[in-house]
């Protein structure tokens, strides 16, 4: 097996000294090649040791300006440090190389809901959902930023989607609920969606308080 992909699998069990050992051999049998780089610097990433990890970043794009993977994983460097205009625009660069995908897309129209740049992130985070429309935390972040955007129709469109992918989505139905409560002004959906919220977590105030509103409202109209 390519020693890279050794590595990586190493990585994803934690076995982090041997995901090292593979991704040095792999830099000394191919110094120009920047992925071994990348894979170095995400080891450090998982420990927290940002400063070693941005070293290898640097080489990576040193070995190879055009490495899309380098930039993506420099943007998350900075977007777990919530230094999001730096991570939009190492995002930028790796998407201006591509290949674009559902991952790299989401976390650009991330980045910018982080800056309040929310309209400018709709078309990013969209995309990322056209690339996987099973990526349910992509659909149910789409939902929000076209509800902070007031899209309402097509807001509640995707986080029905979300609720289709996870039925148990506890924030995604809550935000339907307000969505009906607020924009359709349908007490008894709104009501529906936050009896559902409660089944899964009965302690979200925000879905009793809504609750309590919702029955409020449905008592009124009856008299």
């Amino acid at each position: 097996m390519d020693k890279n992909l050794q590595g990586i699998e190493y990585l994803q069990q934690g076995k982090y000294e041997k995901a090292v050992q593979m991704f040095t051999e792999a830099i000394e049998e191919n110094p120009t090649d920047p992925v071994a780089y990348v894979n170095f610097a995400n080891v450090f990433i998982s420990l927290g040791d940002i400063a070693r990890a941005e070293e290898f970043l640097k080489r990576a794009i040193e070995v190879d300006d055009q490495a899309s993977a380098a930039y993506y994983s420099y943007g998350n460097l900075f977007y777990n440090q919530e230094k999001y205009e730096e991570a939009s625009g190492m995002y930028g660069k790796a998407l201006l190389i591509g290949p674009e995908s559902n991952d790299l897309l989401y976390m650009l129209g991330m980045t910018l809901v982080n800056l309040n740049r929310v309209e400018m992130a709709l078309p990013y985070l969209q995309r990322s959902v056209e690339l996987n429309e099973k990526d349910a935390e992509a659909t149910f972040q789409f939902g929000l930023a076209l509800a902070r955007t007031e899209v309402y129709d097509e807001a509640i469109k995707q986080l029905e989607k979300v609720i289709e992918l996870e039925p148990d989505h506890a924030d995604a139905l809550y935000n339907l609920g307000v969505a009906y409560a607020a924009h359709f002004e349908d007490a008894e959906k709104a009501l529906e969606a936050f009896n559902q919220v409660l089944a899964i977590q009965p302690t979200h105030a925000l879905a009793a308080n809504g609750k309590k509103l919702m029955e409020s409202a449905l008592t009124e109209g009856k008299e």
